[in-house]
């Protein structure tokens, strides 16, 4: 497995990691534990050395997931975990204050069995908390040893700003792939400009550039896609569109569409590293090797051209829901 650079604190990882989070939250029923074991480390066997998670996925019971899974060999990988997300009520609540992301890293290193958290997130920008005292809070963190490296998630670029000048950023977490590409316009430039890296969730659009999906697909209640509008009938019936152009391109590649995807997103930036996210051990066996599918410079004009003349149909959050609100803060 390739590897590459996540900001400019030395922090190397594999060109793909691994997003935890469906192994315990989010997409319905819940994998067998053990098996989810041994897929992270198949993972692992495989050469993919990032693995992401978060607090909140569970709540904890992913963590707990990934710190049994890669206790073996702890110090050969890289965790990326999150705070400032809990549950009040049944319901998400943002909470960035400095005295609880102290607690939650507390909580995080008992449930992942480590010292230390490599990468460490907020979740969320909780608005109430200026975000000078959250980089605050992760500078003293990085000094006592308990995170490495720190980073913020589906942040705006006025709080990256801020939040790199007190202690600078090795990575922001934010959504991107063929169908969702609103981080080229005004994110990308300041991640280049100061050296951050970029790790986008959802590289495969949740699933749907698979081509697995389609207008008769039906999820259950307890899966977020049945209620995000991108997944609604309508909506995948009018982005077959893309799915068709992936697929055609899969074909002239000897690919899969899922591959043609993942690699799309590593041939836009060197410092971009998607976290695909699989409870199957042939999908993460598949998405493991997108980093041999590779593009000319001339294929990436036409395809991104292509691309552009494609509408996306569909928010990829519920209107005037909380996860929209909370993008982009």
């Amino acid at each position: 497995m390739r590897k590459r650079k996540l900001g400019n604190n030395g922090l190397e990882v594999s060109a793909i990691g691994l997003g935890c989070m469906g192994m315990s939250y989010g997409y319905g029923t819940i994998p067998d534990k053990k098996e989810m074991i041994l897929l992270i480390q198949k993972a692992y066997d495989l050469g993919i050395t990032l693995f992401d998670t978060a607090e909140v996925y569970g709540p904890f019971a992913n963590e707990e997931l990934l710190g049994e899974a890669v206790r073996q060999f702890r110090n050969q990988v890289v965790i990326s975990t999150k705070c400032g997300i809990k549950i009040a009520d049944g319901k998400q609540v943002l909470d960035g204050r400095p005295e609880v992301i102290r607690k939650s890293i507390e909580g995080s290193l008992k449930r992942l069995q480590t010292d230390f958290v490599d990468l460490y997130y907020l979740h969320r920008v909780d608005t109430s908390v200026p975000i000078e005292e959250v980089a605050g809070t992760m500078k003293e963190l990085m000094e006592e040893g308990k995170i490495r490296n720190w980073g913020l998630s589906e942040a705006g670029v006025e709080t990256i700003k801020k939040a790199h000048a007190v202690c600078p950023l090795s990575a922001v977490e934010s959504e991107y792939s063929m169908m969702w590409r609103q981080p080229e316009e005004v994110l990308f430039p300041v991640l280049e400009e100061d050296g951050i890296g970029f790790m986008p969730f959802a590289p495969l659009g949740k699933g749907f550039l698979t081509g697995a999906f389609d207008k008769n697909t039906k999820f259950a209640e307890s899966d977020f896609r049945s209620k995000v509008p991108r997944f609604s009938s309508e909506s995948m019936d009018a982005n077959q569109v893309l799915v068709n152009l992936i697929r055609d391109i899969a074909v002239n590649k000897e690919a899969t569409p899922a591959q043609i995807s993942l690699a799309w997103v590593l041939a836009q930036k060197p410092w971009i590293v998607p976290i695909p996210g699989t409870t199957k051990s042939f999908r993460l066996v598949e998405n493991a090797g997108a980093v041999d599918v590779e593009f000319t410079e001339e294929e990436l004009v036409r395809l991104n051209g292509a691309l552009s003349n494609i509408k996306v149909i569909g928010e990829r959050y519920p209107i005037g829901s909380d996860m929209e609100k909370r993008a982009g803060k």
